[in-house]
């Protein structure tokens, strides 16, 4: 625990009047009158007021010598953090030549009454490429690949997979190259054939092939009913689509894949027939920021001493993952100088400086007089009159970032030939900058870790410092000399409860940030692993009755919302912050939740079962679920049923 702060003086204002009455009755004792509306009382508390400001300040000069504290050994606040959200550019049509979206094009939210805009910015060059079919093939389970370019030719038509379908079969589609991070939409025309499937659930899944195998890809407005009917299908083509050859084609590839049908949905009996295709590009993604660059800021000129600061215009300055870097003029022309965490391993030629990201200032490194008199510089030093410049640079950030999905729709940079965007999931790593509160309970912490990782305590505290944007972190050791890091990021919670599951997988961006933070801060020898824990799907289908005047619907709404945000990795559990690491779900747990809500009367019933997020396969039901001890509970497709309490004797409803 902190050291406990002492109080100087604890006096208050009417301590301060009860002690000069006191002193009054001592001095003065002829004074008799101590009303308040005596003249005299009158001053003595006036003084009293004053005497008890000076009292405030004076009680303030602990916490300034304890931050002042802190800064002497280095530990500034944690800076905000930017928000990132994948942002999809829709063409207004099919295009016959490449569009190109230019890096720190700005997209935002619908700015209301309430509301300001959050403005996002796109990170790199975006070209969105005109791709077409190549070639339409077939492959049973382990197979040969069956082109079928004679077929769609003669518009004969041909089976997508086998006559009798079984997991593994394929379709697959070959484009003219790959298309990394674009939206295709492909038209098929299909015959009304896969009989027993349900065209809103079909056992299909679409891939594409990427240099570390098939992967699957996103896809929405499926106008084919599982291949059911004529229409079109847009696939979101991953970052890593590469082109291949199969059957004798180079071309990049894609494919959909006869799955295990989810539960209570009916697998193919008869194959579907494909009689026509055809593939173009309608969008792509790419990654946008709530940041802004800033290129080319001039911040002064060096007065060629050690330890000069300079101010930039924007604060804060938000960590791109890069070191930052500055220019400085010379004989020679603009010197690149390099950040650095620190000036201790340094010399009086290394080019370097040091950034407080939340103030947003540069520090050149010092001189420190040795005890021979003589100058020590940690750093070189501008020469005199030399003009300092930062190339580039991003400020912004903050949790209002975080934005649900769908929510950036405003294309605030002209582009031609852009129908719309939008953000198909919700943005994510968002925080707000470190307050003085928090600081100064992080300070004790960091003081006892000094920056090296030993025990599990240090390897969480370093990596929420590496890494801000994660909710939580948990480090279990494995063995002598292996730690395995299981990290949370923090990403907003849908208005009903619901979290996406794929949100909860962090980015590869922070594991690589976090895992090179603390590779210069572990033991030597040791061995750490650094990603998402085990989630274990909860599945709660249960009935209950409504009290009378309530609406079912909206009872059932407040009872899904309750089941979502309880059994949550970031707002579930006893206390609302995260359900626990290994905590057992039990049965009696879901009855307190549902007969807690307002409008129920009664839980008639509850079935608990366990079930995989990524599958959707569920268990048996049970009224305990045990989870591993490093495992977090998530809601996976709760089923509530609410039945009307009925009319009230005497007719009333």
């Amino acid at each position: 625990m902190p050291i406990p702060v002492p109080n100087l003086d604890d006096r208050r204002f009417q301590d301060l009047v009860d002690d000069a009455k006191r002193m009054v009755q001592q001095r003065c004792p002829e004074w008799t009158d101590h009303n308040v509306s005596d003249p005299g009382v009158t001053l003595i508390e006036t003084f009293a007021y004053m005497t008890d400001a000076l009292l405030y300040r004076l009680n303030r000069v602990p916490d300034k010598l304890y931050l002042a504290f802190l800064d002497l050994i280095g530990i500034r606040p944690h800076p905000a953090t930017a928000a990132g959200a994948d942002v999809t550019f829709w063409l207004s049509s099919p295009q016959e030549e490449d569009v190109t979206v230019r890096r720190g094009t700005q997209v935002s939210t619908v700015r209301t009454e309430h509301d300001e805009a959050t403005v996002f910015e796109t990170v790199r060059e975006l070209v969105i490429p005109t791709r077409s079919l190549s070639l339409v093939a077939t492959q049973g389970v382990e197979g040969e690949v069956i082109t079928r370019a004679t077929e769609l030719r003669e518009a004969s038509g041909f089976n997508a997979f086998s006559e009798n379908p079984a997991q593994g079969d394929a379709l697959l589609v070959a484009l003219d190259d790959a298309a990394p991070q674009c939206a295709i939409e492909l038209r098929l025309d299909c015959e009304v054939r896969g009989v027993g499937v349900n065209p809103e659930h079909p056992p299909l899944r679409w891939e594409a092939w990427t240099a570390d195998g098939w992967r699957r890809c996103e896809t929405e407005r499926d106008g084919t009913g599982g291949l059911n009917r004529a229409g079109y299908i847009v696939i979101h083509v991953p970052q890593e689509h590469v082109a291949s050859t199969m059957g004798g084609v180079r071309g990049g590839w894609l494919r959909t894949v006869v799955t295990e049908p989810e539960p209570g949905y009916p697998p193919y009996t008869i194959s579907p027939m494909v009689r026509a295709a055809q593939a173009q590009t309608v969008g792509a993604t790419v990654r946008a920021v709530h940041a802004e660059d800033v290129f080319d800021e001039v911040v002064g000129l060096s007065e060629g001493v050690p330890g000069q600061t300079f101010r930039l215009e924007r604060a804060p300055v938000v960590d791109d993952g890069r070191p930052l870097e500055i220019e400085v003029a010379g004989g020679s022309g603009w010197q690149t100088w390099l950040e650095v965490g620190q000036f201790t391993d340094h010399g009086p030629e290394d080019r370097v400086f040091r950034v407080d990201r939340t103030e947003a200032t540069i520090e050149f490194g010092p001189a420190v007089r040795e005890p021979d008199g003589t100058l020590t510089g940690y750093g070189a030093v501008p020469p005199k009159g030399s003009p300092i410049r930062v190339p580039v640079y991003r400020t912004g950030g903050g949790a209002n970032g975080n934005v649900s999905a769908r929510a950036i729709s405003v294309l605030r940079t002209s582009i031609p030939l852009m129908e719309r965007v939008e953000n198909r999931h919700p943005a994510s790593g968002g925080t707000a900058a470190e307050t003085l509160d928090e600081l100064r309970v992080r300070g004790p912490l960091d003081l006892r870790t000094r920056d090296r990782a030993v025990t599990a305590a240090d390897y969480e505290l370093l990596a929420r410092q590496a890494a801000p944007s994660l909710a939580r972190v948990r480090c279990v050791g494995e063995g002598d000399l292996t730690a395995r890091l299981l990290v949370v990021p923090d990403v907003p919670v849908e208005a009903d409860g619901r979290l996406p599951f794929e949100s909860l997988l962090p980015e590869v961006s922070v594991l690589e940030t976090v895992s090179r933070f603390l590779d210069d801060r572990r033991i030597v020898g040791s061995r750490l692993i650094i990603e998402p824990p085990f989630y274990q799907g909860i599945t709660v289908v249960a009935r209950i009755t409504a009290r009378s005047r309530v609406e079912p619907e909206k009872l059932r709404a407040d009872a899904l919302a309750a089941l979502y945000r309880h059994f949550n990795p970031l707002t579930g559990g006893p206390d609302g912050q995260g359900w626990p690491f290994g905590r057992p779900v039990h049965v009696g747990e879901v009855y307190a939740v549902l007969q807690g809500l307002a409008g129920t009367e009664m839980v008639e019933d509850v079935k608990l079962f366990a079930a995989d997020p990524t599958t959707g396969v569920r268990g048996e039901p049970t009224d305990r679920i045990v989870l591993d001890p490093n495992a977090l509970a998530f809601s996976f497709q709760h089923q509530v049923r609410v039945s009307g309490a009925g009319p009230l004797p005497g007719g009333v409803g």
